[in-house]
């Protein structure tokens, strides 16, 4: 169990790191604030990791969840403190984690817009924008010094090559930890090419707890948060759909209205704890439901362990030093691996959305256009607006909210409005009886 609640680490490790690292250089933080973040941001990963996975009291879905800090709302995160100022940051994140428990009985209401057509359709979405995020750790940013550098590519694919060696020679255990195992000899073919580099472990003493309010005290501007808010929604969708697959992933019957506010909850919780750690929206882990999906191990007991691992790795020094050590390229070519399973659960969810329906297809296409633009063609909203630029720079905000409205649209205004019209739909003249998908397949 510890070593299966290792793998669940190593794969969402890179997450963390990158967020500290990004929000360091980009705002330019003193190194000691920047080992403060990166402690809180794997203690706060593994409380959240705990909570989602135990459930207590309602806060939680009681699935095999790891927490981390979100990729779309650390850009908002970036964007506030640039305007107002880290304070003004940090509260928004507590105001967002306050909103989502007002709006969580609206919400829940609102779910019956979220069928398998527009949740397959996200995480789609979700799934083609992590492999970006892992192919962009191999390569590093388009532009800067360094890019797509032939050591650093030939990492990256080795490491894949090694995952799928290691599963295709592997059976067992071994085989459920071809991830974590690809991640390790990626490393030591990193250290053999001399690109691995160790840190001083010893530096700082062995503990470091995170520092409460970093930044000074929270300020709390619901103008300056307003972007973080109109995100949270989408972000709450997301987590929606995140509870269904994790839920199908581990053979369990999920009920969207009962289950998803509990994750949405322990999403909340942990986010309004982060805020006055420094940290941006804490939320459940996509690349980590992958893992379960590919091992097989359905156990939410392993992440309970992924938890508390977690929490000493952000508590220990030495620890985490030792794993930001990991080559980049090395950590994106595992999460490449992880990211890719999570697009074919949501194409797995689409193939029951009935898509010979032309309605369905259409809404889907246009869902998946919109979402996709700002990730394959990156800065295409360069010259709107910042807050407009930030909210529609996010394909799964973008792509969630096409879904949902043209499947109001669709499926619940036009039949009121003119009638149930199924002509466009080849199932009106040639019927084709689907039978039903068996739960947790």
């Amino acid at each position: 169990m510890l070593l299966f609640g290792v793998q669940h680490v190593l794969v969402m490790a890179a997450t963390p790191i990158s967020s500290v690292f990004l929000v360091s250089a980009t705002l330019g933080l003193k190194p000691d604030l920047s080992v403060d973040l990166l402690s809180a941001a794997f203690v706060l990963s593994g409380i959240g990791s705990l909570l989602q996975s135990l459930g207590p009291r309602g806060f939680g879905a009681k699935l095999p969840f790891v927490m981390l800090p979100g990729g779309a709302p650390l850009v908002l995160f970036l964007s506030i403190a640039h305007q107002h100022g880290l304070p003004t940051a940090t509260g928004a994140v507590i105001l967002t984690g306050a909103f989502y428990f007002v709006v969580l009985p609206l919400f829940s209401w609102l779910l019956k817009f979220f069928p398998p057509l527009v949740i397959g359709t996200m995480i789609v979405i979700v799934g083609v924008n992590l492999v970006r995020v892992g192919a962009l750790l191999i390569t590093g940013q388009p532009g800067t010094p360094g890019f797509a550098a032939p050591r650093n590519l030939v990492l990256g694919l080795a490491t894949i090559g090694l995952t799928v060696a290691l599963y295709w020679l592997c059976t067992g255990v071994l085989r459920q930890l071809a991830v974590m195992l690809g991640l390790v000899a990626g490393t030591a073919l990193a250290a053999a090419m001399g690109a691995l580099h160790l840190p001083h472990l010893g530096a700082g003493g062995p503990l470091h707890a995170p520092q409460l309010m970093p930044f000074g005290s929270p300020r709390f501007d619901l103008l300056a948060s307003l972007p973080l808010l109109v995100y949270s929604l989408a972000s709450m969708a997301e987590a929606t759909g995140q509870t269904v697959i994790n839920g199908e992933a581990v053979g369990r019957q999920i009920d969207a209205r009962r289950d998803a506010p509990r994750t949405i909850r322990g999403d909340a919780a942990v986010s309004v704890l982060g805020g006055f750690f420094g940290l941006p929206l804490m939320v459940t882990s996509g690349e980590n439901i992958g893992i379960v999906r590919i091992t097989g191990v359905r156990s939410r007991f392993v992440t309970v362990a992924a938890g508390l691992v977690l929490v000493a790795v952000g508590l220990l020094s030495p620890v985490t030093r030792l794993i930001g050590a990991v080559p980049a390229p090395v950590v994106g070519g595992s999460a490449m691996v992880v990211y890719g399973v999570i697009a074919v659960l949501g194409v797995q969810m689409l193939g029951r959305a009935n898509l010979d329906d032309h309605t369905n297809a259409f809404t889907c296409a246009v869902a998946l256009a919109l979402g996709l633009l700002p990730i394959l063609v990156p800065g295409v909203y360069t010259q709107l607006a910042p807050n407009v630029r930030i909210l529609l720079e996010s394909g799964v905000a973008v792509g969630a909210f096409t879904a949902v409205i043209l499947n109001a649209l669709f499926h619940h205004v036009r039949p009121k409005l003119f009638g149930r019209d199924d002509t466009d739909s080849p199932s009106a003249a040639n019927p084709v009886h689907h039978p039903p998908a068996p739960v947790g397949h």
